[in-house]
């Protein structure tokens, strides 16, 4: 009986030592809930990137058409400058605006 003895207490340390792991790992520091968030922020960050990466592809893709030819100049310059070719005649066509309803 008294072989039992020393087992008994290396079983009560080593549960011991099991909850004081457990804890740790669901509510310490580098926990669970910490893993949790982090990996929120690491998807928040990567739909983040592939929006930038789409719109430096799209920027790419601007700067390679005003490299290569003149219309891609050709357009910008029409659109954001209003410019026209000598010769041309430019018709802008305004929309009525529909009448203002009245409150009562």
């Amino acid at each position: 009986m008294k072989l039992r003895h020393p087992y008994r207490w290396l079983v009560v340390g080593l549960i011991g030592l099991l909850i004081g792991l457990q804890t740790k790992l669901w509510f310490g520091q580098g926990g669970r809930p910490e893993v949790q968030h982090l990996q929120e922020r690491v998807a928040t960050q990567k739909r983040a990137n592939a929006e930038l990466h789409k719109r430096n592809d799209a920027l790419a893709a601007d700067v390679e058409d005003l490299k290569s030819g003149t219309e891609a100049i050709e357009e910008r310059v029409r659109s954001e400058l209003g410019m026209i070719k000598p010769g041309e005649v430019f018709y802008q066509v305004i929309e009525p605006e529909p009448p203002a309803k009245e409150s009562e």
